[in-house]
């Protein structure tokens, strides 16, 4: 039964991401993914979705906030989000991180955030401060556990030794960039540090803005907000890794992506990558990543193209 280590909590394999309700996905189409995603996670596992403050401006926690008040679905799924930075001159102040909290419990219509990030470090503000009113906030019962999202492994060490120097509640997660293209930043330190201090690992940007779906190569115009980005990913490399998805994805009688996600699943330190999609189909097309088993030469394979 997977569980975010430090907690007590049960999440799904699959983190489903929330940055696409209200801005690829309307209202409408953020139930129904929402809907197919629950149904699709294993009943011994509790849906895990991703949000933030700065997800619309709001409207992806008021969106989720709505589609968990009209499903009856709080005690269900697990929710993440994150005190953002928006045009603050000091998002991880005291000041700045309270009045973030109390806008999240608004729009999510919940007494308690299960995951409460850090979304970008700030280094305008100490430490002491920021990890002070995170605790703040986990003694009042308003966040469970606290995370951090884009910190250096200096940065996140920092922070973790100030916990404990505090005796204040302490990150016991980590959002990092990582994927099949995006390696060696989290690979090189990032990793380490997860690893001494037993912090789940929750990757962004799991399929490389939609590069690893197969559907972005050379010559190809695609109509997406996320094309440009995934373009970066094109050349001699992104080939030999969709080549070897591809071929693994044949054998396992799924799409590129779900392999792709499940390679990211089976890293040491991983607990739950994040990947989204702006329509039913697409999200089907990662579901099977749940219960999907890669041979260990599969994921050799992957490791290789990728390296």
């Amino acid at each position: 039964m997977p569980r975010l280590p430090g907690t007590d909590l049960t999440v799904s394999d699959l983190c489903l991401g929330g940055n696409v309700f209200g801005w690829t996905a309307d209202e409408p189409t953020s139930f129904a993914l929402l809907d197919r995603f629950v149904d699709a996670v294993p009943s011994t596992q509790r849906p895990f979705v991703d949000t933030a403050e700065s997800y619309g401006n709001g409207l992806s926690e008021q969106i989720l906030g709505r589609w968990m008040a009209e499903r009856g679905m709080r005690d269900r799924v697990v929710v993440a989000t994150k005190a953002s930075r928006g045009d603050k001159e000091h998002p991880l102040s005291g000041p700045e991180i309270r009045a973030a909290a109390e806008r999240s419990l608004r729009n999510l219509q919940v007494d308690t955030i299960d995951l409460y990030y850090a979304h970008y470090d700030d280094e305008t503000t100490p430490l002491e401060e920021t990890l002070t009113a995170f605790d703040e906030l986990v003694q009042a019962g308003k966040v469970r556990h606290i995370a951090a999202s884009n910190y250096s492994a200096k940065r996140l060490t920092e922070a973790l030794e100030t916990s404990q120097r505090l005796g204040t509640a302490r990150y016991v997660a980590l959002q990092p960039h990582y994927n099949l293209m995006e390696r060696a930043a989290y690979e090189t330190e990032l990793r380490d540090v997860a690893a001494e201090h037993e912090l789940g690992v929750l990757p962004y940007f799991g399929l490389a803005r939609g590069f690893l779906t197969g559907k972005y190569r050379a010559g190809e115009q695609i109509d997406s907000p996320r094309a440009k980005g995934a373009a970066r990913y094109v050349g001699e490399k992104g080939d030999r890794v969709l080549a070897a998805l591809a071929e693994v994805a044949a054998e396992q009688g799924v799409s590129g992506a779900a392999v792709a996600l499940r390679w990211l699943r089976d890293q040491p330190t991983v607990t739950a990558p994040i990947a989204s999609g702006r329509s039913v189909d697409q999200l089907a097309d990662l579901l099977p990543m749940l219960d999907l088993v890669l041979t260990d030469d599969q994921r050799r394979r992957l490791t290789e193209a990728s390296a």
